[in-house]
């Protein structure tokens, strides 16, 4: 069975060119968490820990209820076809978050109003990839 994966490296998913945000924003938690504020928690505090495929797949394990003994199987149906990658992210699209991938492939937002994302933008060494827009 092929394994799909959604990780990148040495890059940075650029805010959408649409979004509406003037920085950086925490996603308003309602009633349900949504997928912007799991994907947000979970990278917020702990910057450098989760590769893209992680993030993926613990969002979609929480809004599923997978259990520890069903994770690996789940896994395995999960990546056997494509995923969306973090370029569909509301979180880029939305909320005004660069999602900055190191080179081992672990992610952290930056805020794009910052010096950090602009100095990413210039870095050369570093592939731009934008986040998908909210209208076509």
């Amino acid at each position: 069975m092929k394994t799909h994966t959604t990780n990148y490296f040495s890059t940075l998913i650029t805010v959408a060119e649409d979004c509406k945000a003037e920085r950086g924003t925490i996603p308003p938690e309602k009633d349900k968490l949504t997928i912007a504020n799991y994907q947000f928690n979970l990278l917020e505090k702990q910057p450098f820990q989760y590769t893209s495929d992680e993030i993926l797949f613990t969002v979609f394990s929480i809004r599923n209820d997978i259990s520890a003994s069903e994770t690996a199987t789940e896994k395995r149906k999960f990546f056997s076809k494509s995923q969306p990658c973090l370029r569909t992210s509301p979180l880029a699209k939305n909320y005004g978050w660069g999602i900055y991938f190191n080179e081992e492939g672990k992610i952290k937002l930056i805020d794009f109003t910052s010096y950090e994302y602009q100095k990413l933008l210039k870095d050369e060494n570093i592939k731009k990839v934008s986040a998908m827009k909210n209208k076509k």
